[in-house]
């Protein structure tokens, strides 16, 4: 029999809540009810159009923000690794376009204003405000009246959101964690967020619960499945197509806790493709996961209210469901409801995460958040499927300069760091002495050490026990190291193995 394929939309239900849908795998034996959709710079038209109603962008302009979002984010990456220890976060102004850095070291700061971006001098660094969150997260059991908290880069602060007249409630816990009061911003919010998905029957995929069946939406294709939100489904749980034909079993789920993340596994009648389902006839396409910044126009696609657009306003946030705290979401302005949860967030053609939870509607609006797609894929190892492609790097700001980086063997690494070692079997860590920031997905590092010597190469995460070894090449000559990882703290560190001398190495961050 012929294959032929039919892009399938899947959604979360759940009362009074946010939610989202997303076509992807193709099934065999049926026919296209969709068309692709038209594409305007390499961005489908019909995301423009979403940006044009809920963010009063033209085309044009829709346009050049999603450039530069994509730019901001290499820009912000690189920078993150180079100022190591001094970065204190990136984020893109309310006007989609001026990248601002912070740093803690005055002297940072040229490299910031090379690269095209507006530095701000803060008094605290990203990592040491994600140590002071990863303390409120360790004592998230005790936070009643809490709905979560956040690192805010804008502010140099880490934010408590509080159901009103909770305050001292939320400055509470911040003491009981051993966070200083000065490091704290305290808001309040009505809203209360919920995971999205209900137990009542209707089309796209389904999994069987107690009592009855749930819907949820697919997210983005993988090669060999899909992945969705995590509580759509426990390890083991079998999948039914909107067809009501056997698709497929859940091999990883978490939550709640450190995600809200799932990937499913089909079987051979499904086929993973690179689109996203408008609701409106069309598949947009998704060429690729390059994580967009804070301040990025971001858009979901879901079965209930369709397209809508908003703005990405922070990241690693923990929330506080009903059923537990989940950590490391990000937290939007878009609208959602019942039946749109699971599914898939686009900037542009960029994928960026499934729907987890949210609060509010598309009526009077409200808020939802999203698990980084980037995570799930690095946690699972896991390919997405993506068309390709995606638009053209826009140029630096005006008068802007290149990052002055060294030359070497490994010059087409971001970032360049030299050393010397002077006896054997000793270390350095770069960048630098120190550590740096890094979104989940693919690093990759490139080492060469003085003619007669051996050095090796050392990735290390920073976990609650200290740096561990993520990754390593100890093998003869020069050294090249590729790691596909989650988000934190890491540093490369060099070791003389024999002989001595200086070296050049090059790293790149997603």
């Amino acid at each position: 029999m012929q294959r032929r394929r039919i892009a399938v939309a899947a959604a979360v239900v759940v009362a009074g809540g946010a939610a989202v849908a997303f076509t992807l795998p193709s099934m065999a034996g049926t026919t296209p009810s969709s068309k692709t959709a038209t594409k305007s710079g390499g961005v489908s038209a019909q995301i423009l159009a979403a940006m044009e109603r809920d963010l009063g962008l033209d085309g044009d302009q829709a346009t050049a923000r999603l450039q530069r979002s994509k730019w901001a984010s290499r820009v912000s990456a690189r920078l993150a690794a180079q100022t190591g220890a001094d970065f204190g976060g990136a984020w893109l102004a309310t006007d989609g376009n001026t990248l601002k850095i912070a740093v803690t070291d005055a002297r940072a700061q040229a490299a910031v204003k090379a690269a095209g971006a507006v530095p701000v001098l803060v008094e605290r660094s990203e990592q040491s405000l994600v140590t002071a969150k990863e303390k409120l997260d360790s004592v998230r059991s005790e936070a009643d009246g809490i709905t979560g908290w956040y690192v805010e880069v804008s502010t140099n602060k880490l934010v408590v959101v509080a159901k009103p007249g909770e305050t001292k409630a939320a400055k509470r816990l911040a003491r009981t964690a051993g966070v200083a009061s000065s490091a704290v911003k305290v808001v309040t919010s009505t809203a209360s967020p919920k995971p999205l998905f209900d137990v009542r029957g209707a089309d796209p995929y389904f999994i069987a619960v107690d009592g009855g069946t749930a819907r949820c939406s697919i997210g983005f294709s993988v090669e060999g499945g899909f992945v969705t939100a995590g509580h759509c489904g426990a390890v083991g749980t079998t999948t039914t197509g909107f067809n009501q034909q056997a698709q497929g079993t859940v091999r990883a789920s978490t939550f709640p806790g450190d995600a809200d993340m799932g990937f499913v596994e089909v079987n051979g009648n499904w086929t993973p493709r690179a689109v996203v389902n408008d609701f409106e006839g069309n598949e947009l396409p998704v060429a690729g996961n390059t994580e967009a910044p804070v301040g990025a126009a971001v858009c979901r696609s879901g079965s209930t209210t369709g397209t809508r657009c908003g703005t990405i306003l922070a990241k690693n946030q923990t929330v506080v469901y009903p059923e537990g705290a989940v950590t490391g979401l990000t937290r939007t302005d878009v609208c959602a409801e019942g039946g749109d949860s699971g599914g898939p967030w686009l900037s542009g053609d960029q994928a960026q995460g499934m729907t987890s939870g949210g609060s509010g509607d598309c009526t009077v609006g409200g808020e939802t958040f999203f698990q980084p797609v980037n995570e799930i894929l690095a946690a699972e190892d896991l390919t997405l499927v993506t068309s390709g492609g995606g638009a053209a790097e826009p140029p630096a700001e005006e008068g802007a300069e290149p990052p002055a980086e060294s030359a070497g063997a490994c010059a087409d690494q971001a970032v360049q760091r030299s050393g010397e070692l002077a006896r054997a079997r000793t270390a350095q860590a770069q960048p630098d002495g120190g550590a740096f920031r890094s979104n989940a997905g693919t690093q990759t590092a490139c080492l060469t050490a003085a003619e007669g010597a051996d050095f090796d190469l050392f990735l290390q995460r920073l976990t609650n026990r200290g740096f561990r070894t993520v990754a390593s090449d100890t093998g003869a000559g020069d050294k090249e190291l590729t790691f596909n990882g989650r988000s934190g703290t890491y540093r490369y560190v060099v070791v003389a193995t024999s002989g001595t001398g200086g070296y050049d190495l090059g790293f790149s961050t997603p």
